[in-house]
């Protein structure tokens, strides 16, 4: 489940990544902070993850 997450988390960031870009060559700042949104987003899923390594290994 966890990889699976981590898949998920990573494909947000490359998509709030891609919008990002569009607003900068558009000029859209909409655009780009809906894509930072999203790569804050992923990094907040990556920590979870993280966290919920880190407390199987402490159960285990």
């Amino acid at each position: 489940m966890s990889m699976q997450n981590r898949a998920k988390a990573t494909a947000k960031n490359i998509e709030g990544k891609i919008q990002e870009a569009v607003g900068d060559v558009t000029g859209d700042p909409k655009t780009q902070a809906e894509g930072k949104e999203k790569q804050a987003e992923a990094k907040i899923r990556h920590t979870v993850e993280d966290v919920k390594d880190e407390a199987k290994k402490l159960i285990d």
